[in-house]
């Protein structure tokens, strides 16, 4: 089994893929997932946040365009660490540490953020608990991770169904329910994802002090679809499970 903590971005040939794809802004990390989890956010004037997998930087600066006091990125990657640094603004602060190293003082952010990272931390329900020490009472946590009905299926023969045109038609779901490591390849061989149900993932937030105020599913926004025809596809299953949490 490869490391459970993986450092994907420093891999050479998957940092190249990820620079083109930012670069060509093609992705679904572009047009679905940043404007979604950017609408689960509260008000940011004045707010300080706590950015988890915080990559090359862009939400850190676009929290800070939109009002937020100080962000505090947490990112193991040296190549995005770096990409990151090259684009400074004031308020903003990296570390270089898995989640799973981080220790910070309690009651200490506002808000955290975790944009498409908690499905590669294998224990998850310690972080959690963690956010929600750093996390002053009333806090808000918003995350997305890869949806559960894509990750029960990595390395494995199922999801698209095609019809005999090679269209898809639907999306098969197996192994929903057995929790734990999936092994891929996406870009390189050997990508882990912890895969948990929906009702894993939301009552580890209730057990740990949180109250769930808000879930989506989103697909992308109309015009993006029609730029992009094949985004439509999105619509028949999910790619992306968002989470807005109270702390209590």
């Amino acid at each position: 089994m490869p490391d459970q903590r993986q450092n994907l971005y420093d891999n050479d040939e998957f940092f190249a893929w990820y620079s083109r794809t930012r670069k060509a802004r093609s992705g679904l990390n572009e047009v679905l997932e940043q404007p979604a989890i950017r609408a689960l956010l509260p008000d940011l004037k004045g707010v300080c946040a706590l950015d988890l997998g915080s990559g090359a930087g862009d939400f850190a600066r676009w929290m800070m365009d939109q009002g937020a006091s100080r962000v505090l990125g947490v990112e193991p990657s040296k190549n995005m660490l770096a990409a990151a640094r090259a684009q400074p603004g004031p308020g903003i602060e990296y570390m270089e540490l898995f989640v799973e190293e981080l220790d910070l003082p309690d009651a200490q952010f506002d808000l955290v953020v975790s944009s498409l990272m908690f499905h590669y931390v294998e224990d998850l329900v310690p972080v959690i608990k963690k956010i929600h020490r750093w996390l002053r009472s009333g806090g808000t946590l918003v995350f997305s991770i890869e949806h559960p009905l894509t990750t029960a299926i990595q390395g494995k023969r199922r999801g698209w169904v095609e019809d005999d045109a090679g269209v898809k038609i639907g999306w098969l779901v197996d192994d929903y329910s057995t929790e734990g490591p999936r092994v891929s390849r996406w870009i390189v061989d050997g990508v882990v994802r912890y895969h948990r149900t929906v009702s894993t993932t939301l009552n580890m937030l209730t057990d740990s002090g949180f109250r769930i105020d808000r879930v989506a599913e989103s697909h992308a926004p109309e015009e993006e679809e029609a730029m992009q025809p094949d985004l439509i596809e999105e619509r028949q299953r999910p790619p992306f499970l968002f989470v807005r949490a109270i702390a209590e």
